[in-house]
């Protein structure tokens, strides 16, 4: 099981807008950079996605599992573009700011932290569990 950050804004689609859709989920649509459709393209079913809402926000919000593996977007006139459907798993119990994500050490290399600009990234394991470890010291705020 790999893991990804998808990024969304939260007045467009958010963290709230996936949870109301239930178990029949979403398409990941939209998505126009190259590098990230190839992120995509990677996802497999019961990959894990951490949701990150940007803009004003900018705060990791809950996790969603895709639930099926990348096709042609069909919101995409080019047919160069492809989606994943993911649907929510939980919310998180405390939102993760993006600034408690930089003040980490052990996040120097995450794409989030370096590239915050790209939609859809890979998260690798030891990126992940800081991330829910922040999310869970609701205490120190880390």
């Amino acid at each position: 099981m790999a893991a990804w950050l998808l990024k969304t804004e939260p007045d467009v689609f958010s963290w709230d807008d996936l949870v109301a859709r239930g178990a029949a989920g979403e398409p990941w649509t939209g998505v126009r950079n190259h590098q990230a459709k190839g992120f995509l393209a990677a996802m497999s079913p019961g990959d894990v996605a951490l949701i990150y809402h940007t803009g004003a926000e900018k705060r990791v919000m809950g996790l969603a599992e895709v639930i099926r593996a990348a096709y042609p977007d069909p919101t995409d006139p080019t047919g160069a573009f492809v989606c994943v459907d993911v649907k929510a798993q939980e919310p998180l119990k405390r939102p993760v700011a993006l600034g408690v994500l930089k003040a980490q050490a052990a996040l120097a290399g995450m794409m989030l932290v370096r590239a915050p600009r790209l939609s859809v990234q890979p998260v690798t394991d030891e990126e992940f569990a800081v991330v829910m470890t922040c999310a869970a010291d609701i205490e120190t705020g880390r």
